[in-house]
């Protein structure tokens, strides 16, 4: 059984979902072509894999066996349709931004994977625990992603100027193959610090 350490370890770094897994890459790609973006949609995968881990985990023991990936899906569906209509209710210009995406947090792999692979089988407060830190590495990677692709593109990072006037953003890292290309970079640092470490 892993200790809250290793949770918060793995969740933040050593097994990052964007990083390492390379789950959620849809989203991940799609909506951080700014920091704010990736903001939202990481605090609101926070709220759905808190919220399902700690509900499927109270429900273990009464959902059987043969039909838990729809009770999942079920409960997951539930934290995301409060998340649509909160967003769509106190932020909606933010809402129309990420549009589709919300939704689609219901078949995000990071969120039912986490279902599966811990809430299933553990307590409340570790499995609260576990959904809290996951959706903090996935937060991480979509506002370090967005913020190096708002700055580079857009000269701004939160919408806040970063930059003089000598710098000419590439508009490029705004587009979708900007995510990638940034995305690769960012990667290609994080298994270089991870190879040092283990040299």
């Amino acid at each position: 059984m892993s200790s809250a350490k290793d949770l918060i370890k793995e969740g933040l770094w050593s097994n990052n979902p964007v990083f390492v897994q390379m789950l959620g890459m849809c989203p991940t790609l799609a909506v951080s072509s700014s920091a704010i973006n990736g903001l939202a949609m990481g605090i609101a995968v926070i709220f759905v894999l808190m919220g399902s881990n700690i509900a499927i985990s109270m429900l273990r023991k009464v959902i059987p066996n043969d039909v838990r990936i729809p009770a999942f899906i079920v409960v997951i569906a539930t934290f995301v349709t409060v998340v649509d209509l909160m967003m769509n209710a106190f932020v909606h210009d933010l809402h129309k931004v990420l549009g589709i995406f919300i939704p689609l947090i219901v078949v995000n792999c990071i969120i039912l994977g986490r279902a599966e692979a811990f809430a299933y089988g553990n307590g409340v407060l570790m499995s609260a625990l576990d959904g809290f830190v996951q959706g903090l590495g996935f937060t991480f990677a979509l506002v370090l992603l967005g913020s190096i692709r708002e700055f580079l593109g857009a000269g701004t990072i939160f919408g806040i100027a970063a930059t003089g006037d000598a710098f000419h953003p590439a508009l490029t890292f705004i587009l979708p193959p900007g995510a990638f290309i940034a995305l690769g970079f960012i990667m290609m640092a994080f298994n270089w610090i991870n190879s040092r470490k283990t040299a």
